[in-house]
């Protein structure tokens, strides 16, 4: 696949806007989850994975074709999440009771596509409880905590997309589990 995409990336530079049709194609998918998993919004994370598209589109040509271009997207997805967390504060939570309901949050506006939503009740209860807990975390730790346990990246990967040495990637993905672990330690 590295292949493919490097292809199309030397078409794009060529001028073949169509070619990076088919890279929005192949991770469109993974970009709005790593960025739905930061923001913990829908929406945003449409805007913000359309926004890195963008700018990855732009700056295509600064991009160093020797390198995988799915940690460069990555990053610039993850950029732009930690940007919007820094500039906003949040403003609602899911949890929060809706106006004039008794008891109603936001939650039990969400469509479910599940067929038996009674045997999944648990586990999704523990799902949303933990990401939860993972939107409390400072975003230095959600960000890697995201990254490595979510999307399944590697450490090199992570330090990679974040700029920062693996050490400190190691040391964020301790102290960030560790802050989980008190958070959860109720369960």
């Amino acid at each position: 696949m590295d292949a493919l995409i490097k292809e199309r990336i030397n078409q794009v530079v060529k001028g073949d806007h169509n070619a990076f049709g088919e890279i929005v194609e192949l991770y469109k998918d993974k970009v709005f989850q790593i960025c739905f998993r930061m923001l913990g919004n829908r929406q945003e994370a449409e805007d913000l994975a359309q926004e890195a598209f963008v700018r990855a589109f732009v700056n295509i040509r600064s991009f160093n074709i020797d390198m995988k271009f799915s940690t460069w997207l990555y990053r610039i997805a993850t950029n732009l999440c930690i940007d919007r967390l820094r500039k906003k504060k949040p403003d609602y939570y899911l949890d929060a009771e809706v106006a004039g309901t008794e008891g109603l949050n936001m939650y039990s506006q969400l469509a479910s596509n599940m067929a038996k939503p009674e045997e999944e009740a648990e586990s999704l209860e523990l799902q949303e409880t933990i990401q939860e807990e993972i939107m409390k975390l400072p975003e230095k730790y959600r960000s890697v905590i995201v990254l490595k346990y979510i999307e399944e990246l590697s450490l090199k990967e992570i330090s990679e997309i974040l700029d920062l040495p693996v050490g400190t990637v190691k040391t964020r993905i301790h102290r960030g589990r560790e802050a989980l672990r008190k958070q959860l330690r109720h369960l």
